[in-house]
């Protein structure tokens, strides 16, 4: 009855945005016409689009064109024309707009562990492809937000920009060598990263972003002798570089390519002027074995300097990477996670679409302080497997309702639904 009433509501949201209607009125470039564009600004894609600079027609360059306008945030659907008027070749593209602004919506919980997050988010906002969301999000009681704001192209140039806000308040476990004591943490955090687009497909990111982190024992008695500060605060800057190479085309609500994407960061602390420092790797792969199905792959590593302290950088979550482990359960200073899905459509029709899916994710962490034998180590092996269903309004962007129910292979005591909107990954 839960996930029957979750349904219910987050498909009538949805559908309170509806269906755009679309415009025949032509928008003309050189000899490069759009139809259907009603609120995707045409300088904007024309910016990305690979233009041929020996003016000659090239059937394969209007065929990457297409793809490249399908796989922008508010095209649905694009499809080419090819006519001859006053004895020159023109492409007309033939556009379906979709809607991008839409609910964020996010359950998730086992037993003892329940969290949610509310909020709004535009991946077209002015119809320029730039990103802007806010959320709420509730942690058994903690309350959480975050204000974000992209701007992938500035103008007509290669730059961008992102700035965002964040408070973060959750209970976190942390683990000493003889106990394991739970931290009311917060973190408050303001951030700005520029942008530079090598193409429409690599980019280059640097940001910094500085922050606040406070931990504060859940509950304690000064009578017992429980390890670990009863507080701590320290402040800190954070620095990074990130770079993105993103070859992921959308077919509907179908994706085929590859993504991969590292990032480097670096953590001062301002309090006792101490370095910390991580790199990560992530990369995704989608394929389509049949016409109703995809498989979809990604595989994260991590690895950050090696301190012996319970505040590690890598978690493990249902928000990221283990459906079904709960909130937040251990932390690593190196990680390696892989999670496998295979996504099978069975209802598709007109705007709307239904599909099964099952999963098995895979990870594990080297404590901190530990060697990379813990990365094999049976204690900090996890795999859940479990299974899914999707359903999609194709006039939305990332209008995908979203629910999985996870089992520990080898504890079946650990597990728990994740419910949200978009796909998993």
């Amino acid at each position: 009855m839960l996930i029957k009433a979750l349904c219910s509501f987050s498909l009538s949201i949805v559908l309170c945005f509806g269906a755009m209607a679309q415009t025949n009125e032509f928008r003309s470039k050189g000899d490069v016409r759009f139809t259907g564009l009603r609120k995707t600004n045409l300088t904007f894609i024309t910016n990305q689009l690979v233009l041929d600079t020996l003016n000659e027609f090239n059937i394969e360059l209007v065929k990457a064109n297409t793809q490249i306008i399908k796989n922008i945030p508010g095209i649905g659907q694009a499809t080419y024309r090819i006519d001859t008027i006053n004895s020159k070749i023109v492409t007309t593209y033939n556009i379906e707009e979709i809607r991008t602004f839409l609910p964020i919506i996010n359950f998730g919980g086992i037993k003892g562990n329940l969290w949610y997050q509310l909020g709004l988010t535009d991946n077209n906002w002015l119809g320029k492809g730039h990103q802007i969301a806010t959320s709420y999000q509730n942690n058994n009681g903690l309350h959480s937000g975050q204000l974000y704001y992209k701007v992938p192209r500035l103008l007509q140039s290669k730059l961008g920009y992102s700035v965002s806000l964040t408070s973060w308040r959750s209970l976190e476990p942390l683990y000493f060598s003889d106990a394991t004591v739970d931290y009311k943490y917060n973190i408050n955090s303001i951030g700005f990263t520029g942008i530079y687009n090598y193409s429409v497909n690599r980019k280059i990111e640097l940001g910094i972003t500085a922050f606040q982190e406070n931990y504060k024992k859940a509950a304690y008695d000064d009578n017992e002798n429980i390890p670990g500060p009863k507080t701590l605060t320290q402040n800190k800057l954070l620095s990074k570089i990130e770079y993105d190479k993103n070859y992921i085309n959308y077919h509907f609500f179908y994706l085929s390519g590859h993504e991969w994407k590292l990032t480097y960061q670096n953590v001062y602390t301002t309090d006792d002027r101490s370095w910390f420092n991580s790199v990560q790797a992530e990369s995704k792969l989608f394929f389509r074995p049949t016409n109703l199905s995809n498989v979809a792959i990604r595989l994260k590593l991590g690895i950050a300097s090696n301190n012996d302290s319970p505040f590690a950088p890598f978690v493990v979550d249902s928000h990221t990477n283990l459906r079904g482990v709960g909130n937040r359960i251990d932390r690593g200073t190196a990680q390696a996670v892989l999670n496998i899905e295979y996504r099978r459509t069975v209802w598709h029709k007109n705007k709307w679409g239904a599909q099964l899916v099952g999963f098995t994710d895979v990870g594990t962490w080297r404590n901190p302080g530990g060697g990379f034998d813990d990365l094999y180590n049976s204690d900090n092996f996890r795999q859940f497997v479990g299974g899914g269903f999707r359903i999609i309004y194709q006039k939305v962007f990332g209008a995908i309702l979203r629910v999985d129910y996870g089992i520990d292979v080898y504890n079946r005591q650990d597990k728990g639904f994740v419910i949200g909107l978009g796909q998993y990954f």
